[in-house]
């Protein structure tokens, strides 16, 4: 069953982006800067053990997220958990920067998708794959590469 297979890899996204590290270690880990490309937080810190939460979902049904920081080293990598009020499963969102002369270089990954119920289409890989291509590869590069 390669579909089975399938659901337990991590999403994995890596581009580099026309922009400082700073810049695009800004866009990932302040509070202002992520509700113009990412989502709205009533508070964001970029510390180990901060907890934090957000709507998301789709025009039909909408998600509690509940996150935790696990990493934040700066201008070098975040991570959070990322699971779902009243839902089962647990997952890790990581972002991991590094500098390409003036540009920089981002390593994203989210693994334990599979650890989500998996008789709702929207926690499918399928659906994660699409909402984090469409963040990184177009709202995140809009963003950091907007000239300010």
């Amino acid at each position: 069953m390669p579909k089975a297979a399938d659901e337990k890899q991590p999403i994995q996204i890596e581009r580099t982006f026309d922009a400082p590290i700073e810049r695009v270690w800004n866009a990932i880990s302040s509070k202002d800067d992520m509700k113009q490309w990412y989502f709205e937080f009533a508070e964001f810190k970029p510390e180990v053990g901060f907890e934090f939460q957000f709507w998301g979902g789709t025009e039909d049904k909408k998600y509690l997220h509940l996150c935790r920081v696990t990493a934040a080293v700066p201008n070098k990598k975040l991570a959070y958990t990322w699971r779902y009020d009243g839902f089962e499963g647990n997952s890790l969102v990581i972002f991991e920067l590094s500098p390409e002369g003036k540009k920089t270089k981002l390593r994203f990954s989210h693994t334990g998708l599979e650890t989500f119920p998996q008789n709702d289409p929207n926690f499918a890989r399928e659906s994660f794959a699409e909402g984090w291509n469409h963040i990184i590869n177009k709202s995140l590069k809009e963003f950091v590469e907007a000239v300010s």
